[in-house]
């Protein structure tokens, strides 16, 4: 059914939520580390795609340019932002929310005081996002939070029941405009902190591949309905993979449906990403059994893209994310710890033995400039990038 229909309001085009509910007023978040106790561990089994068996490669860099922070949890680890360059947030399984203030060489736990400690718990934040002060957090079962003061307080904001999908991600724009993208693959923005959200994906992908199927796009006819993997860059472009991972789409500001593409490979997709954060560089992928692809711009416009492949030794090693810390150096990392470096702009990458004896996979790498960077991953997992 086209996102038209069920969720614009008239001319406007806006998603009016519900009501606020007295207890979704913002409420202090404290600092209270005691509160609740936070489960150890997670089930590998609730992240996709699963991490193929290896054997870790032999050769490895000498220096260790990662180290690991000490966090107060063993859960996993989903996502990381900064309102400064010393005061951070980081999310994860079984409300996992932790704060620094020394540039993520510390964390400490906060709680939601306007969360249920033991609904608190449940939850899976997934995603946060910050800019100007300004907050927010999505999260699982689905959930919604923002905050006007770096965190010192969060509201509660409530989400339409014609909502199609869970939220997946979210963008902090600042003075009350957000970026939101949910598991089917819609795209809402809101220009006052939540009140209103306006759908930018006019048509859904249930009904562009319906209409393309004759396209030629292969494994169309087999979309189970959810995309995962879901990058945005600079520009406001959008990349996501469909849940089999036998196709991806794309779509930028403008575009009333997201464009299907074929992978180029019989290999399923396990991530996608942009080249520098950047469409207009061409966008990275990486394959069952640990491979690599790179494609330049073209792979966003393309049905058939030409994607070329990247050496890596991953020795059988699923990879799971990439990010460029600057144009020339990329990380990738993936299952049992891996980590991998390139220095030619992610044409080829080498092994890094930074957490090479760390138990557990590591699921996302980023970057907020060439200084600062980390890793997250499982059972508590935090690399922090030291150069």
């Amino acid at each position: 059914m086209p996102l038209r229909g069920a969720l614009l309001l008239g001319a406007a085009a806006a998603l009016q939520a519900p009501a606020r509910v007295q207890t979704a007023r913002k409420a202090a978040v404290a600092l209270d580390a005691g509160r609740r106790d936070f489960v150890q561990g997670v089930g590998a089994a609730a992240l996709a795609p699963a991490v193929l068996a290896g054997t870790a490669p032999a050769q490895a860099l000498d220096v260790k340019r990662w180290s690991q922070v000490p966090l107060p949890v063993s859960t996993t680890l989903f996502d990381i932002a900064f309102d400064t360059p010393d005061h951070g947030y980081l999310v994860g399984a079984k409300g996992t929310f932790l704060e620094t203030v020394d540039g993520g060489r510390s964390w400490k736990p906060r709680v939601f005081a306007n969360l249920d400690e033991e609904e608190e718990v449940g939850y899976r934040f997934e995603k946060v996002s910050f800019k100007g002060g300004e907050g927010w957090v999505v999260g699982k079962p689905s959930v919604l939070l923002h905050t006007t003061d770096s965190g010192k307080s969060w509201e509660r904001i409530p989400l339409s029941p014609k909502l199609p999908g869970e939220p997946s991600g979210v963008t902090a724009l600042g003075g009350s405009k957000a970026e939101m993208t949910t598991s089917t693959g819609a795209i809402y923005t809101t220009t006052n902190a939540g009140r209103n959200w306006k759908a930018e994906v006019k048509e859904s992908i249930d009904a562009t591949l319906n209409r393309v199927s004759s396209s030629g796009v292969s494994g169309a006819s087999y979309y189970s309905g959810s995309v995962g993997n879901i990058k945005r860059a600079a520009d406001g472009s959008y990349l996501s993979v469909a849940s089999r991972g036998n196709f991806y789409l794309t779509w930028k500001p403008g575009d009333d449906f997201w464009l299907p593409h074929n992978r180029g490979t019989p290999r399923r997709i396990t991530a996608m990403g942009y080249v520098g954060n950047n469409a207009a560089n061409g966008v990275w992928m990486t394959l069952n059994g640990g491979q690599m692809a790179i494609a330049g711009a073209s792979a966003n416009t393309d049905v058939e893209p030409e994607f070329s492949g990247v050496k890596v030794d991953s020795g059988g090693y699923g990879i799971l994310d990439c990010d460029y810390r600057t144009p020339q150096e990329a990380w990738a990392v993936g299952g049992g710890g891996t980590m991998y470096r390139s220095t030619d702009g992610g044409k080829t990458f080498k092994f890094d033995a930074s957490a090479d004896r760390i138990p557990g996979n590591l699921y996302t790498v980023k970057f907020f400039d060439d200084k600062t960077g980390f890793a997250l991953g499982s059972d508590g997992v935090l690399m922090r990038y030291q150069g």
